[in-house]
């Protein structure tokens, strides 16, 4: 599992996005996001820096969790 810290997400529809977008990534096998928490749980084996670039690209800014 890697564990994300999504900013700029503020309704259902940002969170779907960047659902979305994650689960687009090669090697993703789920994604859920927590609008409240934001943050992204990813399972599978993609890249950190792949889902990164996943998110930033639906204009929305990630990092892994601390």
């Amino acid at each position: 599992m890697t564990e994300l810290t999504i900013t700029g997400m503020t309704c259902g529809h940002c969170t779907a996005a960047v659902k979305k977008a994650l689960e687009k990534v090669s090697g993703v096998t789920s994604a859920d996001v927590d609008l409240a928490a934001g943050r992204a749980t990813v399972a599978g084996d993609a890249p950190v820096a792949a889902l990164v670039a996943a998110v930033q690209d639906e204009g929305y800014q990630a990092v892994p969790a601390a």
